[in-house]
């Protein structure tokens, strides 16, 4: 059927018709003939935004294989099919996506496995531990292994450290790399001891992360609250900022060099511009538990978080709310979220062994589309564009279920803000004029900054 609507497409194209062809409508867009034009739109936008949710279907498949959960993910920068995945009992596996296969796996860490990155040519990956090791691993290449899969690696370097390692990064660059532990350590591929070392009254360093943009920028997010910034160009730490309660873990944007957004505990996530930390670009919110990891699209546009209350969630990289939330019953708390190469898919891994596989948009059809699909695609996404603020559309679209634990906690959550803001206001009424300012939701979170 579809070679038959291909071959159909064709000869309309070069004006060769056959008996039973659908025939091209020429159409006059002369606005006096069509005056309903705008309510048939409406109409049409309200249909796609219901076909949009009838076709949702945003879990695609889960990698099994681990024997205890998933701590940690890492994506290739330069193979849209690998993924690494790191587990709670010092497991590291790399993936096939698409054969949905472990093609390797790389023991060596007596404990869990904290962090993962991969160097910028894929051929490199570095994993740190509870067990006080960062350790360096080869990548095959996916077509190179046999069929079966499932060979054991071993690692090509160890770097000992004199605490647990909770976090590392590779620089984007150079072959070096920063574990995050008691500080912020640096260290080169050729040497056993780290190159560098940045501390800044801190006691333990929950994650690091280096900017795509600015190869030589990095930050941290630390135990006492705050995340602190550096630079490789210069030995000590640039700014740091504390806030009323931690930070999981930073991710920065990859089009918008001096952009970052960080994973919190107060079930937020802030986006801070490193120019100026004394106020939050955004604060985005919708999830009712903590933030334990937060990763950027390739395109800088949308980003996905993991949360303590088992649910996955894809925001705007400039929205407060996020437009799609992730969840099914067997998944427990997701410790670890990574967007593909492409930023087609969304990957996670949680407490309960799978690493899972998601559609970034749930009800965008993967695969061949015939023109017809495209133009027809095109236009809904334009008609939902268009009459997002309708009422009937955006009751449609903006519509989740939620699992029940989600639900109460999320109508509690709000029940407690609705309070504070109702005291607050009455607070301010019932003082002397200006003896009492509101504090804005960007900068109350804000302790102090430090330079």
């Amino acid at each position: 059927m579809k070679v038959r609507v291909l071959q159909r497409d064709e000869r309309e194209a070069t004006g060769v018709r056959e008996p039973g062809d659908l025939r091209r409508v020429h159409r006059n867009p002369a606005p006096q003939l069509h005056p309903f034009e705008k309510a048939k739109e409406a109409t049409r936008a309200v249909n796609a935004a219901k076909l949009d949710r009838v076709f949702a279907r945003p879990f695609v498949a889960a990698l099994e294989g681990h024997c205890d959960g998933i701590t940690a993910l890492a994506r290739s920068p330069t193979r849209l099919n690998s993924l690494v995945s790191g587990a709670a009992d010092g497991e590291v596996r790399l993936w096939n996506v698409p054969e949905r296969r472990a093609l390797v796996t790389m023991v060596g860490h007596t404990r869990a496995v904290q962090g993962l990155a991969v160097s910028r040519d894929g051929s490199l990956a570095v994993s740190c531990s509870d067990d006080c090791t960062a350790r360096l691993w080869r990548l095959p290449v996916a077509h190179k292994v046999g069929s079966q899969g499932g060979a054991t690696e071993e690692a090509l370097m160890e770097y000992r450290a004199k605490a647990g390692l909770r976090g590392v990064d590779h620089h984007w660059q150079k072959d070096l790399f920063a574990t995050a532990g008691a500080g912020v350590s640096l260290w080169s591929h050729e040497r056993a001891n780290p190159v560098n070392q940045f501390d800044w009254g801190v006691d333990s360093v929950i994650s690091v992360r280096f900017n795509p943009v600015e190869a030589d920028v990095f930050a941290s997010t630390g135990a006492d609250r705050s995340f602190v910034l550096y630079d490789l160009r210069v030995a000590t730490p640039l700014r740091k900022l504390i806030m009323q309660t931690r930070n999981n873990a930073l991710c920065w944007n990859p089009i918008e060099a001096f952009n970052f957004t960080v994973a919190n505990e107060d079930t937020n996530l802030y986006t801070y511009d490193m120019r100026k930390l004394d106020r939050a670009l955004c604060v985005h919110q919708d999830h009712v538990s903590a933030v334990m990891d937060v990763d950027y699209a390739p395109t800088g546009r949308e980003f996905v978080s993991g949360s303590y209350d088992r649910s996955v969630r894809i925001f705007p990289y400039n929205g407060g709310h996020s437009r799609e939330v992730y969840h099914t019953k067997r998944m427990q708390r997701v410790f670890c979220v990574r967007f593909s190469g492409d930023a087609s898919y969304v990957a996670s891994g949680s407490d309960d062994m799978n690493v899972r596989l998601w559609k970034a948009h749930a009800s965008e059809q993967m695969g061949t589309l015939l023109p017809r699909e495209k133009n027809k695609k095109a236009y809904n996404k334009a008609l939902l564009e268009r009459y997002k603020h309708l009422p009937e559309v955006k009751r449609i679209t903006r519509h989740r279920h939620l699992p029940k634990g989600i639900y109460k906690t999320a109508k509690l959550h709000r029940q407690i803000v609705n309070a504070d803001k109702r005291k607050e206001k009455n607070v301010i009424a019932h003082s002397r004029r200006g003896s009492v300012k509101p504090k804005a939701a960007r900068t109350k979170k804000i302790v102090r900054e430090q330079e």
